[in-house]
């Protein structure tokens, strides 16, 4: 049987939409038992999208698998009683609510840290507390325009836009596992857990200035922010003769080698193309020019004289051919799980692999699924936990 990293460790997670959720699916691809907390409407991304079954949409099953679903209606005295009831034998708590929501709750880090001094409390924030933004509400459209993301867009084609994807939930879901992770590899060399914040603002704000702070790194700057090789319009799939394809030429054995490929091999010792600086700095001209050799030939040849040249190459393919990849569909990446609600459901797989397995995936909870097994487990009574389902104004099944 397969002995998954986090499998002793509990979860409860209060967090919605995307941001949270996507951080404790992580988790809980680990072995996490990952507990999610809901209020009784529901996390709002359970009716975001198309759905074989309501409440069951598909931006939820993005991120919420292979977890446990309860219902509490937090209002309630009762209901925030057995919340405590769970923290007792959890490891980690998550929240994205607004630090001034908290107190009232009975929530916020100073009161959870005192009861549960070993307890990884983290706070999925828009803005770090210690700021002027603090408690301010925060989507990943305005963290994109605020990290700069969008004046990137900008920079690049000229018009501000926010990218295709919700590039600042995905990333800073990935920065909260990791520092939860953190807190708890600090918890077992010193027994305490702690509180860890996560602000989106300040993290795709990092993310984004690992290449773009460029000239800014020193004083007086020694250039404008952003990073030239990849803002210039000509940073995208080249046009072949039939279609597209993604070359990256990179080194300067690689570009030699396309160069004499091209016929045009004394443009690998042109001043403005012969080292990484000059390229850097010539990046448009270059890419522009490379680009017209590229036109000459079909999508095929090119992948195979970049297999031959071991220049790195692919084919652009289109989003929704992704399941039917060979190289996915040889590694079984993408999950069937057979409903007996929903029939066929389609997850992708976890992308880490531990001892050679990939984690298993398990469906997403309907709402309140796991009410009354969790709260038995906590040591709720029947009587106390059939209150707190009339209390959330509906039945829940166990």
């Amino acid at each position: 049987m397969q002995i998954l990293p986090l499998q002793t460790l509990k979860v409860i997670d209060l967090s919605t939409v995307v941001f949270g959720p996507l951080a404790s699916q992580n988790l809980a691809d680990y072995g996490a038992e990952v507990i999610k907390v809901e209020a009784p409407g529901g996390d709002s991304t359970r009716c975001t999208g198309p759905a074989a079954e309501h409440g069951m949409s598909a931006i939820f099953l993005g991120c919420n698998r292979s977890k446990k679903s309860v219902v509490l209606n937090l209002k309630t005295s009762d209901a925030r009683n057995a919340l405590m009831a769970l923290l007792e034998t959890a490891d980690v708590f998550m929240h994205s609510m607004r630090p001034q929501k908290l107190k009232a709750l009975g929530i916020d880090p100073d009161t959870l840290k005192q009861r549960f001094p070993r307890l990884v409390y983290a706070g999925l924030l828009g803005f770090s507390e210690s700021g002027p933004y603090a408690g301010r509400p925060a989507y990943d459209d305005v963290i994109q325009g605020m990290s700069g993301l969008s004046s990137l867009m900008q920079l690049q084609s000229g018009e501000y836009r926010y990218f295709p994807t919700i590039a600042a939930d995905k990333i800073c879901a990935l920065v909260a596992t990791q520092a939860i992770l953190a807190a708890l590899v600090r918890r077992s060399v010193t027994g305490l857990g702690g509180v860890v914040e996560i602000p989106m603002f300040e993290t795709m704000t990092a993310f984004n200035m690992v290449e773009h702070l460029y000239g800014q790194h020193f004083d007086p700057p020694l250039a404008d922010a952003g990073y030239p090789r990849v803002l210039t319009p000509w940073r995208r799939p080249w046009r072949t003769a039939d279609g597209y394809i993604c070359i990256m030429p990179y080194t300067d054995l690689h570009w030699r080698r396309f160069f004499s490929e091209v016929g045009q091999p004394e443009l690998a010792d042109d001043p403005r193309f012969s080292n990484m600086a000059a390229r850097t700095t010539n990046i448009a001209l270059l890419l522009e020019t490379a680009g017209q050799f590229v036109a000459n030939a079909s999508t095929s040849d090119w992948l195979a004289t970049c297999e031959r040249l071991e220049i790195p190459a692919g084919p652009v393919t289109p989003i929704g051919d992704l399941t039917c990849d060979a190289h996915l569909v040889a590694t079984d990446f993408f999950t069937v799980l057979q409903d007996s609600q929903m029939g066929k459901v389609r997850f992708t797989g976890v992308p880490v692999r531990f001892d050679g397995l990939r984690p298993p995936v398990k469906m997403a909870p309907r709402l309140g699924e796991h009410t009354v097994s969790c709260l038995m487990d906590a040591g709720l009574s029947e009587g106390c936990i059939a209150a707190l389902q009339e209390s959330a104004g509906a039945f829940v099944p166990s």
